[in-house]
């Protein structure tokens, strides 16, 4: 597989709208790779709280619906990122939507941890419930976002629904950066699959974005790494790999504690 992983900066003199247009030639020019990746909440900022309530849509918003047809003119499975969703009973959400590339939404993830301590992302937006897998042509893919990856039995969750890919939007701060990049190295190893997690460039409500997108396989080795700036990161990898990897170092089947069955 090839996939891109857009490493969007969100500037504050940008509009949305001339943001989700930007992101959109930048997602037709992918044309030719298998999945292209979009980071958490770019459409305001992950931490431009004020901004949440203003910009939320629904699922079948502006933002869905750009993304969704740059998603077809494209040809690829779009993981557009995230957007601040307005649910039907006035509920926020932060949730991920992935395109297939007929431009049909194929899921919706709402964020089940949401960051903030009790203020921002903890108190203005829901928390979703669910796991969500996305089943692609070559893999299945489990989706998660930002927060999430510090807690590891989301991930074990997704492995038992089959997800041999896990994609993680993001908008990291860079004085966390070294828990990024440990987090989703440690997510790849212990569950034996690839990880690929895509944040944010720049700065953004006055925080100093991470940047420093990043593939691991497997094993735990980094595929591919961006910088700090605005980025189109792009690997290749071999999602047979993961059988391969589990056959060889079967440490999966050794789990004790925390079992669950499937989910079919």
């Amino acid at each position: 597989m090839h996939a891109s992983l857009l490493q969007i900066d969100v500037k504050a003199t940008e509009s949305v709208d001339s943001r989700r247009q930007r992101v959109a030639a930048l997602v037709r020019e992918q044309a030719g790779v298998d999945l292209v990746v979009l980071p958490e909440l770019w459409t305001t900022g992950a931490f431009a709280y004020e901004s949440f309530a203003a910009e939320a849509e629904t699922l079948d918003g502006p933002t869905a619906e750009v993304m969704a047809k740059a998603a077809s003119d494209a040809g690829v499975w779009l993981h557009a990122g995230s957007i601040p969703e307005r649910a039907p009973d006035g509920t926020l959400y932060n949730t991920s939507l992935v395109f297939s590339p007929s431009g049909d939404l194929a899921a919706a993830y709402r964020k089940i941890h949401r960051f903030g301590f009790d203020k921002g992302e903890a108190v203005l937006m829901g928390a979703g419930g669910e796991l969500v897998t996305v089943r692609l042509p070559e893999t299945t893919v489990g989706v998660a976002t930002c927060y999430d990856l510090r807690f590891p039995e989301l991930f074990r969750g997704l492995v038992d629904a089959g997800a041999e890919v896990f994609v993680v939007p993001a908008g990291w701060p860079e004085r966390r950066r070294g828990h990024w990049t440990l987090l989703a190295r440690a997510r790849a190893v212990e569950n034996q699959a690839f990880v690929l997690a895509c944040g944010t460039a720049g700065t953004h409500a006055d925080v100093p974005q991470a940047g420093h997108s990043i593939v691991v396989d497997p094993w735990g080795e980094v595929l591919a790494e961006a910088g700090p700036g605005e980025e189109v990161l792009t690997v290749e990898f071999d999602p047979g790999k993961v059988a391969t990897t589990r056959e060889q170092f079967p440490a999966l089947k050794d789990r004790v504690l925390g079992l669950t069955p499937p989910r079919g």
